[in-house]
């Protein structure tokens, strides 16, 4: 049993907000294994403004777009993630679930020092459905 998995599926449905109005939302599921999801999993961990607009968020949702010469070979899986708003996306390597989450996290940190934002957590809860 991986039980970083097990406790990143715990993650589902969490928001955690952060001082000034910044929250980051959790959406996790299992899924069966394929070549675009080889563990098994469907996730978006997205970092939010006051306002709701999405700063910075990792997924599996679709694939990366394709970046070089038309030779360049697509990554397999659909893991990647967006630096800002306006990045279209970029692979990410997914390790384990664990090393996602450390990865997420430390991206909202460094994303939330740059905007002069406290990287402590101080108030969970659940989205509104």
């Amino acid at each position: 049993m991986d039980h970083g998995l097990e406790y990143l599926l715990a993650f589902d449905g969490r928001i955690h907000r952060f001082e000034k109005g910044y929250w980051v939302k959790f959406e996790i599921r299992r899924t069966e294994g394929t070549a675009q999801r080889p563990h098994g999993i469907a996730y978006s961990f997205t970092l939010h403004a006051p306002g709701g607009k999405r700063l910075l968020g990792f997924d599996n949702a679709h694939a990366p777009p394709q970046s070089g010469g038309p030779g360049k070979r697509r990554p397999r899986a659909d893991d990647h993630w967006h630096r800002d708003a306006a990045d279209r996306g970029r692979p990410y390597r997914f390790v384990d679930a664990a090393t996602l989450l450390d990865d997420f996290q430390r991206a909202v940190e460094r994303r939330l020092k740059e905007l002069g934002v406290g990287g402590d957590v101080i108030a969970t809860g659940e989205k509104e459905t």
